[in-house]
């Protein structure tokens, strides 16, 4: 995983310092996703490495690092880190595992790791609490729940506010007749390509999945066939993708 680049942290500065992004900042949260596209040969070497490299972290209790970690079946590995603020962009977010781990003990490792893949991005998503509908509350890693189906519902820019309005159909549809089916809504942000809502829905496996969405189908009946069918009229492509959260993988500082 390499270092974010300085352009993208300079486009990324002016974009989140912009009055558009805070504007509905208490309904939404910003996530910088770091991706690596690994290659099939290397999977296991990557997840080893990766594995190895919070371990670092949790021995030093390094407090720069928060992320949530999603593999999916394409062997995409996505890192997915909370933007609170500039300074959570702006900061080396290695320094000081590189001072406590000895920097180079630290780049043999992330050497290793490059190996692992070609390709890499960096961009920004947003969840959108409004959209989304988890009656409990909005919890990205419910527990018992690594299975995820992502379903990205792509849109021309020029249409957002017609697909909008059905999102916000659908919530209330969920809403009023009390769905057991939970997701969360994330929209398209910086360095992503196209204009797009992303649903991610949780399960405990594929099966568990298929279960819950065959018995949503059938309480929400013809009315949400219906809603459904429209709403995919409004779009421009449609894509799915299978994953799984990597609790192995992912990083939470313990509170000092």
């Amino acid at each position: 995983m390499k270092t974010i680049n300085s352009k993208f942290l300079l486009a990324l500065a002016a974009m989140l310092m912009s009055s558009a992004i805070f504007a509905q900042q208490s309904a939404t949260q910003g996530f910088w996703v770091h991706e690596d596209v690994v290659k099939p040969s290397k999977v296991a070497d990557y997840e080893a490495i990766c594995k190895e490299l919070t371990d670092n972290m949790k021995k030093h209790n390094i407090q720069d690092m928060h992320a949530i970690v999603a593999s999916t079946a394409d062997m995409r590995y996505l890192w997915i880190s909370p933007i609170e603020n500039m300074a959570t962009i702006d900061k080396p977010i290695f320094k000081t595992l590189s001072e406590k781990m000895g920097a180079d003990k630290m780049s043999d490792l992330f050497n290793r790791m490059n190996k692992c893949y070609d390709v890499e991005h960096d961009y920004v998503i947003h969840l959108n609490k409004d959209l989304s509908y988890q009656p409990t509350g909005i919890d990205q890693t419910p527990e018992g729940q690594e299975y995820r189906k992502f379903h990205y519902f792509h849109y021309t820019p020029g249409n957002k506010d017609v697909v909008s309005a059905k999102v916000k159909e659908i919530r209330d549809m969920y809403a009023s007749k009390g769905s057991n089916l939970h997701y969360r809504v994330y929209e398209n942000g910086f360095g992503t390509r196209g204009a797009f809502y992303m649903v991610a829905i949780a399960a405990q496996d594929e099966a568990d999945y298929a279960a819950k969405i065959a018995a949503n189908n059938a309480m929400m009946g013809d009315a949400w066939a219906k809603l459904y069918g429209e709403f995919r009229a409004t779009l421009s492509k449609y894509e799915s993708f299978e994953g799984q959260m990597r609790p192995d993988m992912a990083y939470v500082p313990t509170v000092q």
